[in-house]
């Protein structure tokens, strides 16, 4: 299994930063890591930089947001980065500052390489700056900006330097009690020991239930379902209607039967979507929500 991080945060926060600062200890430590970016626009300007450590192996994403409709093309590089490369360690992963964390998340865990990625967690940078004038951001970028930081696993208060010791403590209090989960650590720089992010993120995984957060009292996790057998298409959209509101996320390959090939199933916001598959793709079927560890199918 590959440890993945997904570093989020508001655009300008420092993400790029923490990145360079992080692949500099991992290779002090002798592991191999591997880099997936999302750039904002046509112009590879983050990528270029972190591209210049050599031996470095490096995916992009560009003029797209790796969430959304951007997946499939997020799912084709990191399966281009796994095949290319067998001897990663860890992958990190910079989002767009444009990018809702949760939805990078659900593009990332693919059921093409469940089995092979273990997704750890996000650390979000929080411009302490800019969490100070967050009021004269439009309603819709604000919201993005808070969503980022609640759905933080670690959350790195940056740009502390710029601010008073007055200023800082109401920051770091405010933040405090819009995720109380997530341990908010002063940086600047985004400069942070990388095996501090390891030891708060890494709990022995259920052996039925892949952890999408991996940290005490934080609610999403993924389970991969496979399947023995195919199952009849009705009955599987009852069950599907069946779950409770806390599965948000549901994407894989549906034995079918009567059918050859598996289809390839999608469930987001109540609605499925079925779609013909020309190969044959394993049977499995990955589920992102809350409490969703005792979820079966059972025909």
């Amino acid at each position: 299994m590959i440890d993945v991080y997904l570093l989020s945060g508001f655009l300008g926060s420092g993400k790029t930063s923490l990145l360079m600062n992080l692949i500099s200890q991992l290779k002090e430590e002798g592991k191999k890591p591997a880099i997936f970016m999302n750039e904002f626009g046509s112009i590879s300007i983050d990528s270029d930089t972190v591209g210049k450590e050599k031996g470095i192996p490096l995916k992009e994403l560009l003029n797209g947001c790796i969430c959304c409709t951007g997946s499939e093309k997020t799912e084709a590089q990191l399966q281009g980065l796994l095949e290319e490369n067998d001897d990663i360690d860890v992958i990190l992963i910079e989002t767009t500052g444009a990018a809702h964390p949760v939805e990078a998340l659900d593009a990332v865990y693919s059921p093409l390489f469940a089995d092979r990625l273990r997704v750890k967690g996000i650390i979000t940078l929080a411009d302490a700056k800019r969490w100070l004038e967050r009021e004269k951001m439009s309603p819709q970028i604000r919201s993005l900006f808070m969503e980022q930081i609640r759905h933080a696993h670690i959350i790195l208060l940056n740009k502390t330097d710029l601010l008073s010791e007055s200023e800082l403590a109401t920051v770091s209090m405010e933040i405090s009690n819009f995720n109380n989960t997530a341990p908010i650590i002063q940086t600047v720089n985004a400069e942070i020991p990388f095996s501090y992010i390891e030891k708060t993120l890494n709990v022995v995984p259920n052996p039925n239930q892949e952890s999408i957060v991996s940290g005490r009292n934080l609610p999403l996790s993924s389970k991969l379902i496979t399947f023995d057998s195919p199952v009849d298409k009705e009955e599987f959209e009852e069950w599907v209607k069946s779950l409770p509101d806390t599965v948000y996320r549901m994407k894989g390959y549906v034995p079918i039967r009567g059918i050859t090939n598996p289809y390839l199933f999608q469930y987001a916001y109540g609605m499925v979507n079925w779609l013909p598959e020309y190969v044959k793709m394993d049977p499995r079927l990955v589920i992102i929500g809350e409490g969703i560890g005792q979820l079966e199918y059972v025909e």
